[in-house]
């Protein structure tokens, strides 16, 4: 990308609109642009849950997912361009591999609580959908590749695996655990 910020405040957008990477502008609620800004959200909000005490591998995935999605977000802003690539995906696909492997399986629905570092997990993950959801719809509309749909699901299921991580992880060495929902099912002992 050939132009630096160097104004923040340059009153172009003032109409409504908004310039992309490759100098077109469109409006601020075009599809493109929601989609844009749902990554954004999504990076901002991961930014926010890397503030937490976590293990040394969870940060180093989120610190990479945060140079990826920025990477997604340089792709949606140039209509045709491809900054996000398959390996990303693939490199997801390991890290859900390799943290789900170390967790108990499910009995139960979990409440999206626990940690304050699990529940942030949480929110990404919602985010993370809710921008799946965008560029899904612009998609629709749109030819987009597959690899920036592909990668915010798999970051979505991510996020779901690095809370239950987040809930077991406690400075003090005790061992913690998901919040469950109290069905009637799990209630009346069945």
């Amino acid at each position: 990308m050939g132009n630096r910020l160097t104004q923040i405040a340059t009153r172009t957008g003032d109409n409504g609109t908004t310039g992309l990477g490759d100098n077109t502008r469109v409006s601020k609620n075009s599809l493109r642009v929601h989609a844009m800004g749902e990554v954004d959200e999504l990076n901002s909000h991961i930014g926010v849950l890397l503030c937490e005490e976590m293990p040394e591998g969870v940060r180093s995935v989120l610190v990479e997912v945060q140079h990826q999605l920025f990477n997604l977000g340089g792709e949606l802003s140039i209509p045709g361009f491809e900054l996000l690539k398959s390996e990303a995906v693939l490199a997801l696909d390991e890290a859900l591999e390799l943290h789900n492997e170390a967790l108990p399986r499910l009995q139960e629905f979990i409440l999206p609580a626990g940690t304050r570092a699990a529940a942030l997990a949480h929110v990404c993950r919602t985010v993370a959908r809710r921008a799946e959801r965008a560029v899904v719809a612009l998609g629709n509309e749109e030819a987009l590749k597959d690899t920036p749909r592909q990668y915010l699901n798999r970051l979505s299921d991510l996020m779901f695996v690095f809370s239950r991580v987040l809930n077991r992880h406690r400075t003090d060495g005790t061992l913690g655990d998901d919040v469950y929902w109290k069905s009637a099912r799990m209630q009346s002992g069945q």
